[in-house]
């Protein structure tokens, strides 16, 4: 049964299989696997699914909107109001605020349709990989490999947009290896439009792999190089069609009846697009620095107040190291040999779909990878779900043309190379976390390096009457081998599943133990206030609740008032938006707002700071202080707002009753 996941298609066939979705022609072994594979898949990203809660609160917040809105389900407001969107365009709120609509929000109509995008995913790269080797087989294997990545196991369990653009990526890729086995404008067509609402996910992320698919369709597409360009320039009209139509939309929608695009200062798309959320990430531009702040004469100790997780230093070894590292180097160093092996062991003419659909997968990697690497602004591991589907892809046709070849001695050597290379990396990631599961890396170890060394002594010259007995062995080790180098990814990733995850970064493995330091405390306070826990009073929600305005409260930060918002439900403004770098509202703008009566409350955190954290010689470390640590990043409002409004004060929580007569 094993075997199968690797065989069959005679050596050197070109020739484009049958639709790998018509099971007709598929044998019992192989309908049942692609059953089992995707039954298994979503039992696994499904089963208790709600461990995870409202997951990161910041979209949870605008996929509650999305569902009370339509207007906020178009534009991916943060709020019902429609006072500003999340900084992300909306393709993923309208899978989940959509489910909410038809469902009623809660946290399964939020990331059930995550998992469903899992097993979407798997059945697209199912489709791609068997279509082009002509091997079912190897199309379970990637399938397999795909849902057994702990970074996938994470984020298609999550509600951040990064699963919907990921589905498009891979819908992107199958679409263009079907347009290159009869050069079909249409199916390339279909490509584009996929990339295009890739791009309304999570903006230029979603269309990293475009360079991938148009050079490989240029090189392989079987007809004249006139209609390659031709059909590319099709692919990108219906590319600009499938997403300008949301930019124009923007555009002409009078920008007083919408909410204020985030992430851009002119709110506009596209100044989005080439701000720091779009071209400023990937061409190194310094991040806006958040306008919350320590006051003058304060400094807290080096990287306390990181609410992110460590995004590692640019450079070749980024994917590798860290957090990128448990969530998608494991087989990456062996999809890198396996893209070497098939372009140096591949003979065939130019239109070799098998050449073709390889050019894809690893230019998606060293494109993709390249520019995670080298990002400058930060780069959360959980960015590379985006390599998933090429690593599984490039793997499964690795292994399946090596298969192939296991009757000859560099069959044997390049599969040996394979295996040493998942078994070897697969241990030095395990031992990363040395305390978990000790036995396990020594065991892949061991297992792979004897199916390694047995493949190398296969590919000896023996005597004539010993082939059958040595290929029937190669066969057994490469088995053996192959499901050894996948045992530490696939641990990695069951361990991931069980554990809730919540926040802004969540991180793949099993539990991690609590750090009890007073840094480790004060960092794990920093982040309530980012998540905006610190605000969750039962009091102070009932106040909310019992609102009527517009907007129940304003506070800064768009996580905070999501987190409002779900504890409440009832729509909060989230003054700046995601970090309150966005500028609104003006202080013109919140004072027009109160003259409509559309809000209730203005809320702000009251901290006071440490002694150790004044900075000698600077005027604010020598001045006594009288008030409190106000953890605002629009301190224009917030002083207007103390200067005319009482406080009431719920714990460290400053609530101004903004129906009160000012002063």
């Amino acid at each position: 049964m094993a075997a199968t996941l690797i065989a069959t298609a005679p050596t050197g066939s070109v020739a484009s299989p049958a639709d790998p979705t018509d099971q007709s022609s598929a044998r019992p072994v192989e309908r049942v696997g692609l059953i089992l594979l995707l039954l298994g898949t979503a039992t696994a990203y499904l089963w208790n699914i709600t461990v995870n809660g409202m997951a990161n609160n910041f979209y949870a917040g605008a996929a509650w909107a999305g569902s009370r809105s339509w207007k906020a389900l178009l534009f991916g407001s943060l709020d019902p109001g429609n006072f500003i969107t999340v900084d992300k365009p909306p393709a993923s709120q309208w899978v989940m605020g959509l489910s909410g609509q038809l469902f009623g929000f809660s946290s399964a109509s939020m990331l059930v349709p995550q998992a469903l995008m899992a097993v979407a995913a798997v059945a697209l790269l199912y489709a791609t990989v068997a279509r082009t080797t002509g091997s079912r087989g190897a199309g379970l294997l990637a399938g397999a490999i795909l849902a057994a990545t702990p970074v996938a196991a994470l984020m298609f369990r999550f509600n951040n947009p990064d699963a919907v653009m990921v589905l498009l990526m891979t819908a992107a890729a199958y679409g263009t290896v079907r347009a290159l086995e009869r050069a079909s404008g249409r199916w390339l067509m279909l490509a584009g439009a996929a990339l295009g609402f890739a791009f309304l996910a999570k903006l230029l992320e979603g269309l990293m792999v475009l360079p991938a698919l148009a050079v490989t369709y240029l090189i392989v597409a079987p007809t004249s190089l006139r209609n390659r360009l031709l059909h590319l320039v099709g692919a990108a009209a219906a590319l600009i069609v499938s997403s300008g139509w949301y930019v124009l939309l923007t555009a002409l929608w009078p920008a007083s009846s919408r909410p204020y695009l985030a992430g851009s200062d002119d709110n506009t798309f596209m100044d989005a697009v080439f701000g720091f959320n779009g071209f400023g990430r990937f061409l190194g531009h310094t991040p806006p620095a958040e306008r919350i702040a320590l006051p003058e004469g304060y400094q807290a100790p080096n990287g306390l107040l990181q609410s992110f997780n460590d995004f590692g230093s640019p450079g070749p070894g980024r994917l590798f190291a860290g957090e990128s590292g448990f969530e998608i180097s494991w087989l990456l160093p062996a999809a890198l040999v396996a893209f070497l092996l098939v372009l140096a062991l591949r003979r065939a003419p130019r239109t070799d779909l098998v050449r073709g659909t390889t050019l894809i997968f690893g230019l998606w990697l060293i494109t993709l990878g390249g520019a995670f690497s080298v990002m400058a602004a930060a780069e959360h591991a959980y960015y590379t779900l985006t390599l998933a589907p090429a690593v599984a892809g490039m793997l499964a046709i690795g292994l399946h043309q090596l298969w192939q070849r296991r009757d000859h001695a560099v069959g044997r050597i390049g599969a040996a190379a394979l295996i040493l290379s998942m078994g070897a990396w697969s241990f030095i990631v395990l031992q990363r976390n040395s305390d978990w599961l000790p036995w396990l890396r020594w065991t892949i170890a061991a297992t792979a390096g004897v199916a390694a060394l047995g493949l190398l002594l296969a590919a000896i010259p023996t005597p004539a009457g010993l082939r059958v007995a040595r290929s029937r062995v190669a066969a057994v080790l490469v088995v053996i081998g192959v499901l050894a180098g996948l045992g530490g990814s696939t641990a990695y990733a069951a361990a991931t599943i069980p554990q809730a995850h919540t926040g802004r970064s969540p991180v793949v493995g099993p539990a991690k133990p609590v750090d009890t330091g007073i840094e480790a405390l004060i960092h794990r306070q920093t982040q309530n206030f980012a998540d905006g826990g610190a605000f969750l009073k039962p009091q102070l929600v009932a106040m909310l609740m019992n609102s009527t305005t517009r907007w129940s409260a304003a506070v800064d930060r768009g996580s905070i008032a999501a987190a409002l918002e779900l504890a409440s439900r009832t729509p909060v403004m989230a003054i700046g938006g995601f970090a309150a770098d966005d500028p609104v509202p003006t202080l013109p703008q919140f004072q027009q707002i109160l003259a409509k009566h559309e809000l209730t409350y203005y809320l702000v955190q009251e901290m006071p700071l440490p002694a150790s954290w004044r900075v000698p010689g600077q005027p604010g470390a020598t001045t006594p202080k009288d008030k409190p640590w106000q953890v605002t990043g629009s301190p224009e409002i917030a002083t207007w707002v103390a200067d005319h409004y009482p406080a009431t004060r719920i714990g460290n929580i400053a609530v101004y009753d903004l129906t009160e007569h000012p002063n």
